[in-house]
């Protein structure tokens, strides 16, 4: 290692390089300082001695926040590599020491949150109460992203839709769930056991965010048929979708096992979708399953203990083995 190398590495520090990214996550230095429990001035000081170091500036500083230069832009991008290195490190080194500890950054779109992950990480902490976990719902192109870079450990997504988009991510299956069509009990179509999506194509629809699984799948659908959407209105979670349609504004599609959680709510009729693309997969995303750090790793296991035997798969790449 040069000189000059060997000077720079000394003078970065890695609270800074912490802090950088936190501001950086949530856009406001003082969001970040709350979440780090940090004076604000103290993450202002040091992101200024960050720009010092690099002898660039790093961020634009304005009344609503912050945003990134290009060169804070290429500084978050190595931040979250090394940050992540450490963390493998750290993972690896805790499997001398007795127990297990550290904490697992999970992304993880609204169907999994809402359908499966409550139990399956009750179960987790239980077993393992020294290990916490950050969970965070983003939607499925989101959640690739963030495991992509770095910004969580672990996603948990639909991954269908990205599947050739040259993203070197491994998957491992986690559950599997049916999208039904969700109408007041009043409605027409509340008659029939069953329906194509393009009977639907007819009436009013309550729909999620337009970048949601379920959105992107419906458009799909209606495209295929020729005709558009009648979305009347679009909510960001599936509570709300609930409590609309039940106000008779439309219909929706919800995941089965999240309609079964919220019977009780209104008075509301599931219809079974003949449209291969309602029966979905849910798979565990990460870079690299071997090199998760060990708390990581371990909470991938217990994911997938109750699915069929996994055959990982990488996304934009070769095939990935099994980690062990």
């Amino acid at each position: 290692m040069k000189s000059s190398e060997r000077n720079f590495a000394r003078r970065i520090d890695l609270t800074s390089l912490q802090l950088f990214v936190a501001v950086c996550e949530l856009g406001s230095i003082g969001k970040a300082a709350e979440r780090e429990f940090i004076a604000a001035s103290a993450v202002s000081k040091r992101l200024s001695d960050l720009e010092a170091t690099v002898d660039t500036q790093l961020l634009y500083r304005h009344s609503r926040g912050v945003r990134l230069t290009p060169a804070g832009e290429s500084l978050l991008h190595h931040a979250r590599t090394v940050l992540y290195g450490l963390e493998k490190m750290q993972g690896e080194l805790s499997e001398y020491a007795d127990g297990v500890r550290g904490h697992v950054r999970i992304h993880a779109n609204i169907s999994a949150i809402v359908q499966f992950l409550p139990e399956d990480l009750g179960a987790f902490t239980r077993e393992h109460e020294q290990i916490k976990i950050d969970l965070e719902e983003h939607l499925s192109p989101d959640v690739m992203q963030a495991v992509t870079e770095g910004a969580a450990d672990l996603g948990i997504c639909h991954v269908r839709d990205q599947a050739g988009a040259g993203t070197p991510l491994q998957t491992l299956p986690y559950r599997e769930d049916r999208l039904v069509l969700v109408v007041p009990k009043h409605h027409p179509l509340a008659q029939q056991d069953s329906a194509h999506f393009a009977d639907v194509l007819d009436h009013d629809i309550v729909g999620l965010h337009a970048n949601s699984s379920i959105s992107l799948a419906m458009q799909q659908a209606a495209a295929r048929a020729g005709r558009a959407l009648k979305l009347r209105i679009q909510v960001t979670g599936l509570d709300a979708m609930y409590r609309m349609i039940d106000n008779g504004l439309g219909v929706g599609v919800l995941p089965d096992r999240a309609f079964a959680l919220m019977q009780g709510v209104g008075q509301l009729q599931a219809v079974a979708l003949k449209d291969d693309w309602a029966h979905r997969e849910l798979r565990i995303v990460a870079r690299d399953f071997q090199a998760l750090p060990m708390t990581a790793r371990l909470l991938a296991d217990h994911l997938r203990a109750s699915s069929p035997p996994p055959q990982p798969h990488t996304i934009g790449s070769a095939d990935a083995p099994l980690p062990a």
